[in-house]
C-alpha cells in the first residue's frame, strides 16, 4: 500500500493512539530487584583501584601480544617519539621548520621577558627555551605543544621567592632557590604522573582558574609599570594598592623617553594582536611582533644611545649554552621550605596550563594525550632543566597557538625552535646589549592581556552564579591580597563547591507525565501530575555520612509540606513515600542507618517508605546490612511506575 504524506501522518497518529490505548489497558509487569553478581573483597578492591588510578586502562595495548611486541610497545609508551618517527617525512619536516622558526621568533623575546618577570637574569629565560623543549620532544605525547617559560608560573615564582629573599641584594641565593623550586616542581609533577594522581589538579576548576589568571594578568601588568615608566626604585610587593602607591610616589623618576618608547611598541603589538584575531590567516603578524619590536627598539636605542641615556637597557648577556647547575641546588638551609612550597605551587600551575594546552589541541586534531604521561614528561623536563640553569617551564598557550597556526605537524617544531635558540645563545647574544627594558615590559603586558577573558566571565554569570562568585573571589584574592593566597583561595573555593554539592544534594518531587510510565520533576514538566496518596521524591547524589542528616531533615520537611498541601486541597491522605534511588550511585553505613530511621519516623505518621531502583552496589549494601528485612512486601521495586502500579492494586 502506498501512502501520500498526509495519509502517512494520519496513519502514524492512529498507530500512536492505538499503542497508547493498549498501554493504558495492559497490566504493568512487576519485576524483582536483583542483587549484583557476587564478588570477593579482593575483586572489589581491585576493581575500585582500577577505576580510581587506571580509568583509561593503559595496559590494554599489551594484551594478546608477543614478548617482542610488548617490548616495542613499552618503549613507545615511555618514549612517544618512536610512535611517529617511522612515519615522519619531508613534507612534515618542511611544515615543522616553518612553525619552529616562527615560535622561535616569539620564544626568544618571551624567554628574556618572563625571566625578568620571575626576577631572574634574562639569560635564564633563553636557557629555559633550549633544554626543556628537547627533553619534552622525547617524552611528551602532544604533537602541537610549544614548550617554554610562561607568565603565570614566572610571576608566582618571583612573588613567592622575593617575599623572603631580595633578588637585588642576594642574587646568587635567589637564583639557587629558583633552580631548587624548579627541581621540586619537577619532582612533584613527575610523582603525580607515576602514581597516577593527576586528578588532584582537577580541584582547580575552570572558574577559579579564570579569575586567578585575570587577577595575575592585572598584577603582572601593574608590575611592568616600573619598566614602562622608567622607575628605578620600585616596591617588591605585588598587591594593587602598594604598586599604584609606589608608582605615584616615584613620579620624579618617570622618563618621558621611556614612556613614549614603551607606549609606541605596546600599541604596535596590541594592533598586530587585533589583526591576527580578526584574520586568523595573518597569525604570523602577531607572532613576529615581539621579535620585531626587540630588533627595532634595539636599533633605535643604539642609534640614539647618546641622547637616550635615560632608557634602561639589558646590558651584557653571556654567550654559550646552558652551564650545569646541579651544584647550585639548595637542599639544606633555612630557605628549603620556601623552595619546596614555591616548587609545588608553580608546579601545579604550570602542570594545569600544560595539560590544558595539550588536551585542547589534541581534541582539535583528533588524537589522544595521556595526562599522566604528560605529567611525567613535564616533571622530568623540569628536573633536568633545574640541573641545566633553567627555571619552571611547561606548555605555553601563546606558543602552542602560534605553533598550530604555523602548520606544525609534530613535536619536531620544538626541536627546530630549540635549535634557533641555540644559535642565538652561541652567536647572537651581543646583539641584545642595547635592548631596552621597556620593550620587554611591553611584550609581557601585551602577552598577559589575553589572559583576561571577559566573555568567559560573563558566560559564568549567565550559566552558574556560584562559579562566577568563585571566579570573582579568586580574582580579588590575587589582586588585593597576594598571588599565592589568591591561588589558595581559588583552591579553597573549588573544594568548598565540591563539599557543598556533596553535603547538600538536590532532591526533587516527581510526577507522572500523562499517558506514559515516566516520572519526572514537577517543576520542569508542568504537565506532570501527582498521584493521589503517593509522594515521590528523587535524591540526586550518593548518600554519605556528610549528607545523610541533611537528607533526612530535608525529606521530612518535604513530607510535612506535602501533608499541608494535601490537607489544604482536601485531597487523599498521604500514605506512601516513594524514594527514587536511580541517581544514588553509592551509600555508606550512615546512609543506610538514615534510611532505617526515616522509615521508622514515617511509620509514626502512617506513611510507608518505598524504595525504587537502587543500583547494584547500593542494593548489595542494603541487603548485607539487613535493612531490607524491615521493608514489607510492597517496599522495594525496580521503577517508580512499577511501585505505583503494584501498590495501587488492592
Amino acid at each position: 500500500m502506498v501512502l501520500n504524506s498526509n495519509n502517512r501522518v494520519d496513519h502514524f497518529e492512529c498507530l500512536e493512539t492505538t499503542i497508547r490505548i493498549q498501554n493504558t489497558h495492559m497490566p504493568l509487569q512487576i519485576h524483582s530487584v536483583l542483587l549484583p553478581p557476587h564478588q570477593t573483597t579482593l575483586q572489589k578492591l581491585k576493581h575500585r583501584i582500577s577505576e580510581i588510578f587506571f580509568p583509561d586502562d593503559p595496559f590494554f595495548r599489551f594484551k594478546n601480544q608477543t614478548w617482542f611486541r610488548k617490548l616495542l610497545l613499552g618503549i613507545q609508551f615511555f618514549f612517544p617519539v618512536f610512535q611517529w618517527a617511522p612515519q615522519y617525512n619531508l613534507c612534515f619536516l618542511r611544515s615543522d621548520i616553518v612553525s619552529g622558526l616562527t615560535i622561535a621568533s616569539l620564544a626568544i623575546p618571551q624567554g628574556i621577558s618572563y625571566a625578568k618577570l620571575a626576577n631572574l637574569p634574562p639569560i635564564i629565560g633563553l636557557y629555559s627555551s633550549f633544554v626543556p623543549p628537547l627533553i619534552y620532544s622525547l617524552l611528551g605525547s602532544s604533537r602541537h605543544i610549544g614548550v617554554g617559560p610562561v607568565s603565570i608560573a614566572s610571576l608566582v615564582m618571583g612573588s613567592m621567592l622575593s617575599e623572603s629573599v631580595s633578588y637585588s641584594q642576594d642574587p646568587i641565593l635567589y637564583l639557587k632557590l629558583a633552580l631548587t623550586a624548579t627541581f621540586f616542581a619537577g619532582v612533584f609533577q613527575a610523582s603525580l604522573g607515576i602514581l597516577r594522581l593527576g586528578f588532584i589538579i582537577d580541584f582547580l576548576s575552570k572558574a577559579t582558574l579564570l579569575g586567578f589568571m585575570a587577577g595575575a594578568a592585572i598584577i603582572v601588568s601593574l608590575q611592568q609599570l616600573k619598566g614602562m615608566l622608567g622607575i628605578a626604585h620600585f616596591t617588591n610587593q605585588m598587591q594593587i594598592v602598594p604598586v599604584l602607591t609606589s608608582v605615584f610616589k616615584q613620579r620624579s623618576e618617570w622618563s618621558w623617553q621611556t614612556i613614549a618608547l614603551g607606549l609606541s611598541f605596546l600599541t604596535f603589538m596590541l594592533t598586530t594582536r587585533y589583526i591576527s584575531l580578526k584574520k586568523p590567516k595573518l597569525f604570523w603578524v602577531s607572532a613576529a611582533a615581539p621579535l620585531t619590536s626587540v630588533i627595532l627598539s634595539t636599533l633605535l636605542v643604539f642609534c640614539l644611545r647618546k641622547k637616550a641615556q635615560e632608557i634602561a637597557i639589558i646590558g651584557h648577556l653571556p654567550k654559550g649554552i646552558n652551564p650545569p647547575s646541579s651544584g647550585m641546588l639548595y637542599f639544606n638551609g633555612p630557605y628549603l621550605a620556601l623552595a619546596i612550597k614555591t616548587g609545588i605551587v608553580t608546579g601545579i600551575l604550570s602542570l594545569t596550563e600544560g595539560i590544558a594546552v595539550g588536551r585542547t589541541f589534541a581534541t582539535l586534531y583528533n588524537y589522544q594525550v595521556d595526562g599522566n604521561k604528560e605529567m611525567m614528561a613535564i616533571g622530568l623536563m623540569n628536573m633536568a632543566g633545574s640541573c641545566s640553569s633553567c627555571y619552571v617551564t611547561t606548555g605555553s598557550f601563546s606558543r602552542s597557538a602560534v605553533n598550530v597556526n604555523a602548520g606544525a605537524k609534530t613535536i619536531v617544531s620544538n626541536i627546530i625552535m630549540a635549535s634557533a635558540v641555540l644559535v642565538t645563545l652561541l652567536f647572537l647574544m651581543p646583539l641584545f646589549y642595547y635592548t631596552p627594558n621597556v620593550v620587554l615590559a611591553a611584550i609581557i603586558v601585551s602577552a598577559v592581556i589575553g589572559l583576561i577573558d571577559f566573555q568567559a566571565a560573563y558566560k559564568l554569570w549567565k550559566v552558574d552564579k556560584i562559579d562566577f562568585l568563585a571566579c570573582l573571589c579568586s580574582f580579588c584574592g590575587v589582586v588585593f591580597i597576594s598571588v599565592p593566597l589568591g591561588l589558595g583561595i581559588a583552591v579553597g573555593i573549588s573544594i568548598f563547591k565540591i563539599l557543598l554539592h556533596v553535603s547538600r544534594p538536590n532532591t526533587v518531587v516527581l510526577g507522572n507525565i500523562p499517558e506514559t510510565e515516566i516520572y519526572h520533576n514537577l517543576n520542569q514538566y508542568k504537565e506532570a501530575s501527582r498521584i493521589p496518596s503517593f509522594f515521590i521524591l528523587a535524591v540526586e547524589s550518593p548518600i554519605y555520612f556528610a549528607n545523610s542528616t541533611y537528607l533526612q531533615e530535608r525529606i521530612l520537611r518535604w513530607v510535612r509540606e506535602e501533608e499541608e498541601r494535601v490537607k489544604a486541597n482536601k485531597e487523599s491522605t498521604l500514605k506512601y513515600l516513594i524514594l527514587d534511588m536511580t541517581a544514588v550511585t553509592a551509600i555508606d553505613t550512615s546512609g543506610i542507618d538514615t534510611l532505617g530511621e526515616l522509615k521508622d519516623m514515617l511509620e509514626k505518621r502512617s506513611i510507608q517508605l518505598v524504595l525504587a531502583n537502587p543500583v547494584g552496589n547500593v542494593m548489595e549494601k542494603l541487603h548485607k546490612s539487613k535493612v531490607l528485612e524491615s521493608f514489607e512486601e510492597k517496599g522495594l521495586y525496580l521503577t517508580v511506575a512499577e511501585a505505583v502500579a503494584a501498590i495501587s492494586i488492592p
